[in-house]
């Protein structure tokens, strides 16, 4: 019998839109996955990204790979409370509807647990030329240090 596949970490995959970024303007698309025990890595979000403007000069010269991973994780992470919810319950309602999103995928975790794995940020190899980052360095989250 097969141990069932535990998620090991949190990855967001950010990836530069060559089309619209300039020297001035940034704009990004980034990717939210779980990988697992087994090697897999499976989708949680790809409908996220953000675009973000220098004023006067180049973006590049404030950007950093934390202040990227950063942005990124906020991006991924659970929204802003609407209306009467508080930051609690949008941060419980973030996390439990990714911990469905895996159980649908035979993948069993609980959100609390889901919200506490070391979340890694990769930029993709366009992104780490563009900004001068250096080559495959995951930025790693606060509790993955």
């Amino acid at each position: 019998m097969t141990a069932e596949p535990t998620v090991t970490r949190l990855v967001t995959h950010v990836e530069l839109n060559e089309a619209r970024t300039t020297a001035r303007q940034l704009d990004v698309s980034a990717r939210l996955e779980a990988e697992l025990s087994d090697g897999r890595a499976l989708v949680l979000l790809d409908d996220r990204g953000w675009a973000e403007s220098g004023l006067g000069g180049d973006i590049r010269e404030s950007l950093t790979p934390e202040s990227l991973a950063e942005t990124a994780r906020t991006v991924v992470g659970p929204d802003e409370p609407y209306g009467d919810e508080t930051h609690a319950q949008a941060e419980a309602a973030h996390w439990g509807a990714l911990a469905d999103r895996l159980s649908r995928r035979g993948v069993r975790v609980d959100a609390a647990a889901l919200a506490v794995l070391p979340h890694d940020v990769v930029p993709d190899a366009a992104l780490r030329a563009w900004a001068g980052f250096p080559e495959g360095r995951p930025e790693h989250g606060p509790e993955a240090a």
